[in-house]
């Protein structure tokens, strides 16, 4: 006899709110900067505005919003500089991780093909929230192998400052094919064990983007 799948929960109001506003700002659909309307977000959301506070905190303590006093929550604006830096935070750390990932061999290109394909298959249907999230498994799933988990969460959390960037990429079809590209010449390199080849095509993905972002805020975006 099979031993029944334990049930999954459901999602309590302060999950589904996080999971829906996150979301929203991800898939930029609420856009850097713009204001979260509470009473507005409670009502099409079905609840009450207390799960709603407690998911803003959350959000806020991901810097995906922001709180100004008297005028509410907003979506998290960075300026083009704010944004460069973050990305160059990154290619530092991130360099290290997979450093550190493929000293083990290649025990993670089996995990790291089969995100890619996910990411491939979002990038076919155009949806750009579901691809920015395979994307970032992607790119996770190689960091993670690193065993470095204080690096993995410093990485996550310059992520979680970019991500509402990031659909604005995406949202570009040209955009979506650069990734793939550059996906793929990424995993050969790991499987032919250049991992320098790697962190290097790894940089040049990280510098398209930013420069498609320049192109697409232009010079006073967040100022």
């Amino acid at each position: 006899m099979t031993t029944p799948a334990p049930r999954r929960r459901p999602p309590t109001a302060q999950q589904f709110v996080l999971e829906e506003l996150r979301r929203a700002i991800t898939s930029g659909e609420i856009k850097p900067g713009m204001p979260i309307r509470q009473d507005a977000l409670a009502e099409q959301l079905g609840v009450s505005r207390v799960p709603l506070r407690e998911a803003l905190k959350t959000l806020e303590g991901e810097s995906l919003v922001v709180h100004h006093a008297h005028r509410g929550y907003f979506v998290a604006e960075l300026s083009l500089a704010e944004l460069r830096e973050v990305y160059r935070i990154r290619e530092i750390l991130e360099a290290e991780a997979v450093r550190e990932a493929m000293r083990g061999g290649g025990a993670v290109l089996g995990a790291l093909e089969e995100a890619q394909e996910e990411v491939e298959a979002q990038a076919a249907a155009a949806d750009v929230a579901a691809m920015a999230a395979a994307n970032r498994r992607f790119h996770f799933v190689l960091f993670e192998a690193s065993g470095m988990h204080r690096l993995v969460r410093l990485i996550a959390t310059l992520w979680d400052a970019t991500d509402a960037y990031r659909s604005l990429y995406y949202a570009d079809s040209i955009s979506r094919e650069h990734v793939l590209v550059e996906h793929r010449a990424v995993l050969d390199a790991l499987r032919e064990g250049r991992t320098e080849d790697a962190v290097r095509l790894l940089d040049g993905h990280r510098e398209h983007a930013v420069a498609a972002l320049e192109g697409l805020l232009g010079e006073g975006a967040g100022a």
